[in-house]
């Protein structure tokens, strides 16, 4: 049921209490449509859903942070139950600072997911900074892991079973759903 991870990699996750994410390339597929009646239109995946799910049963919160303002994100965001969202951020470090400081965490019980140069930052102020699998090479060299799977496809889910294996929590919960 695991890959192979590294001690290192396994070692970070197990430290992890809060899982922040960027939302564009990571939670989507990076694609926005528009309508000619001016909606706007993203793709979610439902396991990356489930993941986030899955973390938040185990305790571990997740929160977004993204450099867009989009109505849908807010309604993901409120499906899934995440109450820590900030939206419209270029500068992605303040907002990281502040959930921090009100979760009362230190950056190694951090994991920060993105894809582009934006999430960047956050990725090396985190304990576990994490890229996607289609996400730019160069925040790919310096991510801590790299996901097999692509932004909106998954990538939030391994990420997910990532955390709750080092932890010791993903044998547990998959047992559930047979009973």
């Amino acid at each position: 049921m695991t890959k192979n991870y590294s001690k290192e990699i396994l070692e970070k996750a197990k430290q992890i209490k809060l899982v922040i994410c960027d939302v564009d390339g990571v939670l989507s597929d990076g694609k926005v449509y528009f309508s000619n009646q001016e909606d706007e239109f993203k793709n979610f995946n439902i396991k990356d859903g489930l993941g986030i799910k899955l973390l938040q049963r185990s305790g571990i919160q997740v929160a977004i942070i993204t450099g867009r303002q989009s109505a849908i994100v807010a309604r993901r965001a409120k499906e899934l139950g995440i109450d820590i969202v900030y939206q419209g951020h270029t500068d992605k470090r303040s907002a990281f600072n502040e959930i921090t400081q009100q979760l009362t965490l230190k950056p190694s019980q951090v994991a920060h997911i993105g894809d582009d140069l934006p999430d960047l930052p956050l990725m090396q102020l985190s304990g576990l900074g994490i890229c996607v699998a289609d996400g730019y090479h160069f925040v790919q060299q310096h991510a801590d892991w790299v996901t097999s799977l692509k932004g909106g496809e998954g990538a939030v889910r391994e990420l997910a079973d990532l955390i709750l294996y080092a932890q010791k929590k993903l044998d547990a919960i998959c047992s559930t759903y047979l009973q």
